[in-house]
């Protein structure tokens, strides 16, 4: 049984975690506004060492178990320290504060997660300037 499908958990029992690190192996540049992304309705990912995966920004009120629409792409990452990431996590790419996480999407997986992030603005990675190699920091 899921405890967060089954609403067992009442409130955020991750009290202490380690943020996630990572750089950018790609920066993306497009918009969509009907893109159907499904978050899940789990609230946190396990993130290993190495892996690879994609950023994606929304300025919808989006949350798990959500379908999000309007959604501009920033980039793919690489994990360079393995940790959680929740829901409401800060998201930070070389030092610019992009929102909070969203949610997940598993329309990829098992090659990457779609990370999608809440924002007030959306901007793709090349509209906000970014470089391969930046440093991504959610936590």
């Amino acid at each position: 049984m899921d405890p967060y499908k089954t609403g067992m958990f009442k409130t955020n029992p991750y009290a202490k975690k380690e943020p996630i690190c990572g750089n950018l192996v790609v920066v993306l540049d497009g918009k969509f506004d009907g893109r159907g992304l499904k978050l899940i309705p789990q609230p946190s990912r396990c993130l290993l060492l190495n892996e690879v995966h994609e950023l994606i920004l929304t300025d919808e009120d989006a949350k798990p178990n959500n379908i999000v629409n309007e959604i501009a792409y920033i980039g793919f990452f690489v994990v360079k320290k393995s940790a959680i990431v929740v829901v409401n996590d800060h998201v930070e790419v070389e030092g610019k504060n992009l929102g909070v996480i969203a949610g997940f999407d598993e329309t990829h997986m098992p090659n990457h997660y779609n990370i999608v992030v809440k924002s007030d603005k959306r901007n793709s990675g090349l509209e906000m300037g970014f470089e391969l190699g930046d440093e991504v920091i959610i936590g």
